[in-house]
């Protein structure tokens, strides 16, 4: 697994330079082979830190990615969070990871957090931590969270051996800010880094994220964002 996971940015960066700090995400279930590969090769072209792919298709974006240096990301218990079993979630991160995945996001057991199950809410994630060897995003939904479960979910998630704190999955729990992403940057313990996610559409917004002290962001904008041509009206996830 190669190590290009980048820290934080310098505020003077222009588009293209935050490629490195970019998961280029594609996650549409009618996606093609030939989509995925395009995809993967997108991210060589600009240099992303990761392709973000569904499971199915790791194995052909990690084959297309070989050598490249790029990271190949997945998620798990996504994109409707807190549904699997935590043995089903331990089982599929190791698949993933068999498939060439390198780095893995994962959703959490919001339900057991508010019902006060701490132990079971840590062992969740830990087992998927254990299960793929690999690093692994804890999205924490945080909108969905009083005070005191946000405080909670953090520190559960760093016991766990979390190695990124994601504020959300998607755009449809948050739309990625500078206040979440200081948040979590702010409570994050040495070692743990921060993953913005949700609506990144255009440069000066990740620009703002990335100065608040996010090291990666997942976004389906990647390439609008490097080449400074966002539609702020698009789509993105």
């Amino acid at each position: 697994m190669s190590d290009t996971t980048a820290t934080t940015a310098e505020p003077t960066l222009g588009p293209a330079e935050l490629a490195p700090y970019i998961q280029h995400t594609k996650i549409e279930s009618d996606a093609t082979r030939d989509d995925m590969i395009a995809h993967a090769r997108e991210a060589v072209t600009h240099g992303f830190n990761a392709a973000m792919v569904p499971a199915s298709w790791v194995s052909v974006v990690a084959a297309e990615l070989s050598g490249t240096g790029i990271e190949v990301a997945s998620a798990l218990d996504f994109p409707t969070v807190g549904v699997m079993t935590s043995a089903g979630k331990a089982a599929e991160a190791a698949e993933i990871a068999r498939r060439g995945a390198t780095q893995l996001d994962m959703g959490v057991q919001i339900g057991w957090l508010k019902s006060g199950m701490y132990d079971e809410f840590r062992e969740d994630i830990a087992g998927v931590v254990r299960a793929s060897g690999l690093p692994v995003k804890v999205m924490l939904e945080l909108p969905l969270l009083t005070d005191s479960e946000k405080e909670a979910a953090v520190e559960l998630a760093m016991e766990a051996g979390a190695a990124f704190l994601k504020n959300a999955s998607s755009g449809q729990i948050e739309t990625a800010n500078p206040t979440s992403v200081r948040y979590l940057v702010d409570r994050a313990r040495d070692g743990v880094r921060v993953k913005a996610s949700g609506s990144i559409k255009n440069y000066r917004q990740a620009l703002e994220l990335l100065r608040a002290g996010a090291s990666l962001l997942g976004t389906s904008a990647g390439v609008a964002i490097v080449t400074d041509t966002a539609d702020d009206s698009t789509t993105s996830y």
